[in-house]
């Protein structure tokens, strides 16, 4: 049971229940396009004049289209309705410490266009190069209706301010993106963790099915991040830092933190913990140096066994099993997703860590430990999630 809060309650208006019955046709179209008319009314419970009025406003608007006729036996055939593919458009951008990634994908989550840019150093550089990178990639698709931009983020946003209020890997300090990109682009702009994003698109993309309402998304790249989705709904706490399993320390003598603390599950099993530890193996010193190896030659030598990028990736799979151990316990969730470049040796990294679980966690092993579907894609396809949740996310919810 949800509880009403009658500090900040609002009665459902006429309005509130069009939106319902909006989003709830979507949804049917999206799942079980091409559909028609009456197949809609029969899954949603709503009169045949309803859906009727519903999807003229939406094919009007341009979010479905209606094409391809039926056939009966007796009375007029239907005619079918599908996700205006066409015509709609979002766009996600992975912003990451080095490089920034953006893409514009049609309703049904392809990508249509890429491409990328280097992180600049400062939020307001980044906000103009990006939008000047936003209007190329809508100039040259002109035939479609951007609705948004999804920006996945490598730190946490305030719930109240939409303010990037923790993001140590950027080592940018407390800022607002949200205004200067919407000004900017002219153009609503969602905002968020990139692991909360990674979640949503684990719920979003129906490859687990309908029974999975409770996932846990762990982000694996130049830090690590925790993503929750519990009863269909991402978790974010009061302030919108829940789920900050990264800077909670599981190694009192551990490395420094970029967050300032020692021993932060983060430090220790993050690429970037991959990188340090490699490089200590290979030459005895403790920072890797400008032009130095990177995670990729790290994987790429773990490949050819390569005792030192064994070394380094049994560690990270060692530490990030202690930790994973720690969510599963803590939030039994049905299954846990790992998403980052990891994933690309997950079968001989993924058996490490599902033995450090077992060991450390054994009444909860059984939690599916399942790698992303894509190791590159997984964060955009997040912001893809991020946007469209916009319209076909629960209203009362938002």
């Amino acid at each position: 049971m949800q509880k009403i809060d009658l500090d900040n309650v609002q009665g459902a208006t006429s309005g509130t229940v069009r939106e319902i019955n909006r989003r709830i046709l979507l949804n049917l179209v999206r799942k079980f396009q091409p559909v028609s008319r009456a197949d809609l009314s029969r899954h949603s419970g709503l009169q045949r004049s309803t859906i009727s009025k519903i999807a003229d406003e939406l094919i009007a608007a341009h979010w479905i289209t209606e094409s391809g006729i039926g056939y009966l036996p007796r009375g007029r055939p239907p005619r079918y309705l599908h996700l205006n593919n066409q015509r709609i458009g979002v766009i996600g951008v992975d912003l990451r410490p080095g490089r920034t990634t953006l893409a514009l994908a049609g309703l049904d989550g392809r990508f249509l266009s890429r491409q990328s840019m280097p992180t600049p150093k400062d939020p307001a550089s980044f906000v103009d190069i990006l939008a000047l990178q936003v209007q190329s990639m809508r100039a040259s698709h002109s035939d479609r209706t951007v609705e948004a931009v999804g920006v996945a983020v490598p730190g946490r946003v305030d719930r109240n301010s939409h303010r990037l209020v923790f993001a140590p890997n950027l080592k940018w300090e407390t800022c607002d993106l949200k205004g200067p990109l919407e000004s900017a682009t002219k153009l609503p702009v969602e905002l968020e963790n990139a692991a909360n994003a990674c979640a949503l698109a684990e719920l979003w993309s129906g490859r687990h099915g309908e029974s999975v309402r409770n996932l846990v998304a762990v982000t694996v790249s130049e830090g690590l991040g925790v993503g929750m989705v519990f009863n269909g709904q991402l978790v974010t706490g009061a302030s919108g830092l829940a789920g900050e399993f990264g800077h909670v320390r599981i190694l009192d003598d551990g490395p420094m933190c970029a967050c300032g603390n020692r021993g932060c599950w983060e430090s220790c099993a993050s690429n970037n913990a991959a990188v340090e530890y490699y490089t200590q193996l290979l030459n005895g010193r403790s920072t890797v140096s400008p032009g130095g190896v990177t995670f990729e030659d790290i994987m790429t030598l773990y490949n050819r066994g390569d005792r030192f990028a064994c070394a380094a990736l049994d560690r990270m799979a060692a530490n990030l099993g202690v930790g994973l151990a720690m969510v599963i316990t803590g939030l039994a969730p049905d299954l846990v997703v790992i998403v980052g470049e990891v994933t690309r040796v997950w079968n001989q990294f993924g058996t490490a860590v599902e033995s450090v679980i077992r060991q450390r966690a054994p009444a909860c092993c059984s939690t599916p430990l399942i790698p992303a579907e894509s190791s590159t894609d997984a964060r955009l396809r997040g912001t893809i999630a991020l946007t469209l949740q916009r319209h076909f996310g629960n209203p009362l919810m938002a």
